[in-house]
């Protein structure tokens, strides 16, 4: 944002343990259904949704539709515990739908699909890059309370593994119904966790055991 301009107002950026900042509605395209609408994530939280926001730069892209192909293999089982995926680029809702229609990688992408021309959302999440107009690969986790509890950036020549985002949110799931555990590198549902405390201290090896 401008410095000197007394009329900005700076824009809050997500963190980590902390509440989203609050953002206008999106538009948004539903492959399911083949129209428009809006998303926010005050309407995940009266929901009860874990959300799952993916940014990527833009369509008509290289990695990007191997990226959303992937997380579309994913959905089912997000949907299952859940959560759902919603993705985000500067482009319109108008380009996501030709997009989708036009790709066949895409064949298979259910999941709405936002629209951010301003970047307003992208910059809320620090994946704006001003000097492309584009969003960096952020991928962000957000409980049903919406406070922002994993994310992800990559630059833009690097994809994303949706196999780990299903773990990493089957892991925060986990977690939040047990406060009292934590979850160890690598762990999947119905493996061993941890729980803190002085019998743990420089005895992990055995806890896991």
């Amino acid at each position: 944002m401008c410095e000197d301009c007394e009329d900005c107002e700076e824009f809050s950026i997500a963190a980590i343990g902390e509440p989203v900042p609050f953002f206008e509605e999106i538009n948004t395209y539903d492959p399911k259904t083949g129209g428009f609408g809006k998303f926010s994530i005050e309407e995940s939280k009266a929901n009860n949704k874990w959300t799952v926001l993916v940014f990527y730069p833009a369509d008509y892209t290289f990695v990007c539709p191997t990226e959303l192909a992937d997380f579309a293999e994913k959905q089912d089982e997000l949907e299952k515990m859940g959560a759902q995926i919603i993705s985000i680029s500067t482009d319109t809702h108008f380009v996501h739908m030709a997009w989708q229609r036009d790709e066949k990688l895409l064949e298979k992408v259910k999941f709405i699909m936002g629209s951010d021309p301003t970047g307003e959302v992208s910059n809320i999440f620090g994946v704006y890059d001003e000097q492309t107009g584009l969003a960096l690969r952020g991928t962000f986790i957000i409980n049903p309370e919406g406070i922002l509890v994993a994310s992800e950036i990559n630059f833009y020549n690097v994809g994303r593994n949706a196999e780990e985002l299903v773990r990493k949110v089957e892991a925060n799931i986990y977690v939040s119904a047990h406060p009292d555990e934590v979850c160890p590198a690598k762990w999947h549902k119905g493996e061993k966790t941890i729980k803190p405390g002085p019998d743990a201290v420089g005895k992990v090896y055995e806890a896991l055991k």
